[in-house]
């Protein structure tokens, strides 16, 4: 049990300290056979391994033998017998003590004792004539699984037969009574705490030169001791500082579970390397080249080699990493594999002249060549990417004398270790700004050729939007194994520093787009080539407009690098420093345990101080906490400690360990555990948990491939989402049925090759459409061209006719210029014509507009039918995106028209009109349905958003929430917008900012259920109740969901919070349909009471006047504040008959009125709440079948309602939504809204301007409505 537990707690500081030296007899022999000792070099040895556990618990007779064997290998120890003349002389070569028989020492599994030596002698063990310095370097060994172990070693001299002290200088008479025998400590850990572990050994060092060698490995033991008890940090912003004698020393925790922690010098390599020569390192990674690091000095190697891992995060290197080689470990590199290996300096010759196409790293000449030539041949990074690097490069002040020239000198030699780490942190920050800017801004464009649903990364679309210097250099790196795992974290949609800065970085210019607007052809014309980042910083609601820029996306151009503004910086997080107690002086058990209780104790007053304050650093304290409880057997109180992580921070709960712990809880422990809820509830999750089926993440990665075979339709479909063409499904099936004309069932898959082919066409001729400037005057910056006629005879001339998405103008012939035909929403007929001419009519497109009396006619000859279908087309969707202010409907109809162009560009012409005409869908859908709009809906609907925008199909709008601006009273940074929170199916959460209504980034993954509720808390939090039993809770700022609320243990239906009381505003309300209600303290999550309401099931629930009302199917109660029923209002005789319940309810506590919705009624009920007997009145709902939601705004009463719609509309027979507006003092309906083509699930209001209402997956749209 005892290994078990060491595997699943994380590992502390020290995992393994290996003593590596000579014996005497080896040095003995060498000595007397070289009549230059001073001059030997010998093999290192192993000589003694100190790992944990150093102190161990007694265990009873049931635990011995329970517990199972030690999964950790043993290293045998063969202790030599001294010769007798040296018998009166301690062992002084790093030999071991006197003693003939042999010692089991227990090693971890991942340390290879065989390496070690050579590795910590890797220029081997000398003998030298005089005492030198202690010398460090550092070490990373790597597993077959890409696991890395860190090491760090302190060489050190002693001398020979010298007495017991290396300071003692007694004559000796033999002729290496002078000579000095190198050892050394390697200290070996999980992290990489290079920085940490040097200063642990320089304070080892300071007790080694003065203690006797017979004592030597008792202090090293004891060093090794102390470091076991360090615990690391978890990932976040709380630092470890420990005392050991003479410094104090920091561990630095990591910024989140996927990256190291980061204790080196970033700098190192800037002070190296010119910036030139630094991309050419990073290039040579980035394309996995065999890249060899050399040095004179040992410790730059493996400093270096770390930095450069972390310069091309979030890559990761998935290669050989061998930092380090000693002199008999150079066949490596003839390794024919990629790699990235260091060596030392003198071996240059040796390895330019035997091994071909290696690329050498000199670090202390700051050079860059090749192993054939001294020139260096690799394509470079692209030059947008690298000038901007350069740029950043000269802002970074990288000298610390420089910066501290100002300050008054401090005496204390911690204060100043302060002071440079400080200045280091920040230094660190600022280089991993410039570095992920440089990849960020290398692969900025990956995600335009992503397809996230079949995980599919188009790469030849990609290639063909690079420029043509830039292509080798992406070819090469495409078909990398850390490209390769890059695009799984893309594909996952991991939102990482990477994500974050792509997003934020992005201007006008930046986003992805699919042919050059006005905009940018402007900026070519006039050659500039650098943007400033724009961003809206409003925090207002907008005057919402009628006409809004279309987002449509496909590819982007080549070069978007931002490089005149400074690099993008977040706020620096505060960083917070828990000092463990001193360490015990003795390293018994029962020390060990106290030194261990006064640590929990310093958690529990850490724990109390940040209590209220800091959730995110309260959660640092409960891990850690828990994790020493685990150390001391203190099972339930770690189980405590890490319950409490659900609360403060889920992204570091320790999934393994906790159910290591409740697999191991004693039944007296498992019998105090069920008397505590919180361990209960935790004990069931886990099991829970464990009971699921192991669900394997899907990580491949696919290159878009054509097809061999026919298409049947739904391989087609999936075919079309994967070369990124069309995503909604509805519209590829259309694609279908054009082209698969003449063979219902399949299309060929030589056609799809044609038909991709003409697309990919289309799109490059469109990155040549040059306008003239007088033409670009003209037109609006969002504007692109996408369909250019030739030149044809015009009633205005001879010219060629261009459609963007907002119009048609004529590009006149001769000298260009511009000459407007019409607007699409100014077109009032259009239709084919035939022009006689002698001996033949030639037929010619006619356009009439409302604003003109003259008709445009052109004779567009072959070309006629189908510009005739695509200016229809557009027509259609104009009419359709204004009379539903959907700008969506206008994106779409582009999309059908793109798709006309293609198909008839693939097709024969004698079935291409007929095929085309198949994706005329709003052309279609303008002469089916009546295009009237009711004049009450067309005035009060401003503006419709689709939230399943980047889904292949439209999903259900379960919830809708709006949260202010400045949601907090004053803590956030700077200003923030308000925001309107979508949850959809699946537990997916979608953001808008409610300032543009413009979508902030992809979906929140919220659990895997169906959300029920919202609720905006002042904490800048938003909390959403799920049918799985939870409620998350997601930060508004980081916009991450790091905390749950596990209490419940139904399914969670409704939140509420007390508005009225000041007091009381952080006290929030939760309830499970299990009839369960919880009082929440909002700022601790602590509950603060609890009550159960015995009913079939509770659905919702409010606070009014202290008083909460509680929705129960068919009733309505009023509970006083102890949980005990005050009124009820039952539904009606004749819907209990109907089997109907009550959907949703309103209060009015100034009318004393209670309104109430049925789901299976046509009419809302009215209550006076101090006669609950009867209803007051009944108000029937106009064409209505049944109530979803129910709110207020200002004096009115919005109602989302359903209703059946007639047979041939727009959604076939089946349910339509609508809105109705009341007045609840006359109780009429005062306005009727019809805009949703199925039922509407959420209504929401936004500061009382506008309504948001929310519909069913068939329509999947959300409509924001004027409020008057």
């Amino acid at each position: 049990m005892v290994s078990v537990m060491m595997d699943c707690l994380p590992p502390a500081l020290l995992e393994a300290c290996v003593i590596v030296g000579a014996s005497t007899d080896k040095l003995l022999e060498a000595i007397n056979n070289n009549e230059a000792p001073d001059h030997i070099l010998l093999d290192p040895e192993v000589l003694h391994v100190l790992a944990p556990p150093f102190v161990d618990r007694p265990q009873t007779e049931s635990e011995v033998a329970r517990s199972p064997r030690s999964r950790r290998r043993s290293f045998l120890r063969k202790k030599r017998q001294l010769p007798p003349s040296s018998s009166a002389t301690p062992n002084q070569g790093g030999g071991v003590e006197d003693s003939g028989e042999s010692e089991d020492v227990s090693v971890p599994n991942n340390i290879d004792l065989m390496a070690i030596p050579q590795l910590c002698f890797p220029g081997g063990l000398q003998v030298t004539n005089e005492q030198r310095d202690e010398q460090f370097h550092f070490l990373v060994f790597t597993d077959v699984f890409g696991n890395k172990t860190n090491g760090v070693v302190m060489q050190c001299y002693r001398p020979i037969l010298e007495g017991t002290s290396v300071n003692h200088t007694g004559a000796g008479s033999s002729k290496f009574s002078k000579l000095f025998s190198a050892y050394s400590v390697c200290v070996i850990s999980k992290y990489p705490y290079f920085t940490a572990l040097k200063d642990c050994l320089s304070c080892l060092s300071i007790q080694l030169r003065t203690c006797c060698l017979s004592d030597m490995e008792e202090k090293v033991k004891e060093f090794a001791a102390k470091l076991t008890l360090v615990p690391i940090p978890p990932p976040g912003q709380l630092h470890v500082m420990f005392t050991l004698r003479p410094l104090t020393i920091v561990l630095p925790s990591q910024e989140d579970k996927d990256h190291p922690p980061i204790d080196l010098d970033l700098h190192l390599p800037f002070l190296c390397f010119r910036p030139q020569h630094l991309l050419q390192v990073i290039s040579c990674l980035l394309q996995e080249q065999r890249v060899v690091l050399l040095s004179a000095n040992w410790a730059r190697l493996t400093l270096v080699a770390e930095c450069l891992m972390h310069f091309i995060q979030p890559l990761s290197w998935q290669q050989p990493y061998v930092p380090v080689l000693s002199r008999g470990m150079l066949d490596f590199l003839m390794a024919p594999t990629a790699f990235l290996m260091g060596c030392h300096l003198s071996h240059f010759e040796e390895i330019a002249s035997e091994t071909d196409g290696l690329i050498i790293v000199n670090i202390d000449k700051g050079s860059v060549s090749t192993s054939c030539s001294k020139t260096f041949d690799l394509p470079d990074i692209p030059p947008a990417a690298a000038d901007c690097f350069a740029q950043r490069c000269q802002s970074l002040q990288i000298h610390f004398d420089l910066d501290q020239c100002h300050h008054a000198s401090s005496s204390d030699i911690n204060e100043q270790r302060t002071q440079r780490r400080a200045w280091q942190h920040n230094l660190n920050l600022d280089i991993q700004r410039v570095t992920l800017e440089l990849i960020v801004n290398i692969f900025r464009d990956i995600s335009c050729h992503l397809n996230y649903e079949h995980r599919v990364f188009n790469s030849e679309e990609f290639l063909k939007q690079r420029k043509p210097t830039e292509k080798p250099f992406y070819k090469t790196v495409l078909e990398t194994h850390i490209f390769h795992s890059f695009l799984k974290d893309r594909l996952n949609r991991k939102m990482d520093n990477f994500a974050r800065m792509e997003l934020n970085t992005r201007s006008e210019m930046q986003k992805p787009t699919h042919r050059p607007t006005m905009e940018i052809q402007a900026c070519r014309r006039s050659s500039i080539t650098e943007r400033k980042m724009t961003k809206r910083l409003g925090i207002s609601l907008p005057n919402l407009g009628e006409d809004q820029t279309i987002s449509f996306q496909r590819h982007s151009l080549p070069t978007r690098i931002v490089t005149s503004e400074p690099a993008v910086k977040s706020p620096p997080k505060l960083v917070k420093m828990f000092e463990l107690p001193d360490f015990p002086e003795s390293l018994s058990f029962h020390s060990v345990q106290g030194y261990y209780s006064k640590l929990i104790q310093q958690l529990g007053k850490a724990v109390f101080s940040v209590q209220n304050e800091n959730s995110t650093l309260l959660a640092r304290f409960y891990y850690l906490r828990g994790f020493i409880n685990t150390l001391c057997s203190r099972r339930l109180d770690a189980l405590s400690d890490f319950q409490n992580l659900y609360k403060t921070d889920t992204l570091i709960f320790p999934t393994q360990l906790v159910t290591w712990l409740v697999d191991s809880l004693h039944q007296d422990e498992r019998q105090q555990a069920d008397r505590r809820p919180e361990l209960q509830r935790l004990i069931l999750r886990v099991k829970t948990e464990n009971e699921k089926p192991l669900v394997q993440q899907d990580d491949h990665v696919k290159k878009f491939v054509f097809p061999t075979q026919k298409l049947p339709q739904q391989e087609f479909v999936r075919c079309v989402q994967e070369c990124g063409i069309v995503k909604d499904v509805a519209t590829i099936r259309r694609l279908f049925e054009a082209l698969a004309d003449g063979d219902p069932k399949q299309v060929g898959h030589y056609l799809f090759r044609d038909f991709y082919k003409v697309w990919r066409e289309t799109e490059a001729e469109a990155q040549d459409v040059n306008l003239p400037a007088d033409v670009i005057h003209h037109l609006d910056n969002s504007e692109c061209v996408y369909k250019l006629s030739t030149c044809v005879k015009t009633s205005h001339g001879v010219g060629k006719i261009a459609m963007t998405q907002k119009r048609l103008f004529l590009l006149t012939d001769g000298r260009p210029g511009y000459l407007e035909i019409t607007k699409f929403r100014d077109i009032k007929d259009v239709k084919i014509a035939s022009t006689p001419l002698p001996l033949v009519r030639i037929p010619s497109l006619r356009i009439q507009n409302f604003g003109r009396a003259e008709v445009f006619e052109a004779n567009l000859k072959a070309e006629t039918e189908l510009w005739s279908l695509m200016v229809k087309e557009m027509w259609g969707g104009r009419k359709m995106a204004d009379q539903h202010k959907d700008p969506q409907y206008m994106t779409q109809a582009l999309k059908n028209v793109l798709l006309m162009d293609a198909v008839t560009r693939c097709l024969q012409a004698q079935r291409s009109i007929t095929a085309v005409s198949k994706l005329a869908y709003f052309d279609r859908i303008r002469h089916e349905v009546s295009m009237m709009e009711h004049k009450t809906t067309s005035e009060t609907l401003k503006h419709k958003i689709n939230p399943s925008l980047d889904l292949a199909e439209p999903q259900t709008v379960h919830v809708l929430l709006y949260t202010p601006g400045q949601l907090n009273y004053g803590d956030s940074e700077g200003e923030m917008n308000p925001k309107l929170w979508v949850a959809l199916s699946g537990g997916k959460v979608v953001v808008f900012d409610a300032a543009s209504w413009s979508m902030l980034q992809g979906s929140i993954q919220v659990g895997s259920s169906q959300l029920n509720c919202m609720l905006g808390m002042v904490q800048e939090q938003v909390w959403i109740g799920s049918q799985d039993s939870v409620i998350y809770i997601i930060d508004i700022q980081s916009m991450s969901c790091n905390k749950q609320l596990t209490e419940h243990r139904h399914e969670v239906t409704g939140l509420t919070v007390n508005t009225g009381d000041q007091q009381n505003s952080q006290q929030a309300y939760s309830c499970s349909s299990d009839g369960a209600i919880l009082q929440w303290d909002s700022a601790s999550l602590e509950v603060k009471r609890q009550f159960y309401f015995k009913c079939d099931r509770l659905s919702s629930i409010q606070i009014h006047d202290g008083a909460l009302w509680c929705c129960c199917g068919d009733s309505i109660v009023e509970l006083k504040e102890d949980g005990t029923p005050q009124r009820k209002m039952a539904l009606p005789d004749n819907l209990q008959s109907m089997f109907s319940s009550f959907s949703s309810f309103i209060v009015i506590p100034e009318l004393g009125q209670l309104w109430m919705g049925c789901a299976k009624s046509g009419e809302l009920c009215v209550w006076q709440t101090n006669n609950h007997y009867h209803p007051h009145k009944r108000i029937s709902l106009p064409g209505s079948a049944g109530v979803s939601c129910m709110i207020r705004v200002k004096n009115q009463i919005w109602v989302g309602c359903y209703r059946q719609s007639s047979v041939g509309g727009h959604c076939d027979g089946g349910l339509k939504g609508q809105v109705l507006v009341l007045d609840p003092e006359s109780h009429t309906v005062t306005k009727e809204l019809q805009a949703h083509s199925d039922t509407i699930q959420a209504l929401c209001s936004a500061e009382d301007r506008y309504v948001l209402s929310g519909s069913a997956y068939r329509d999947g749209k959300i409509a924001i409505w004027k409020v008057e």
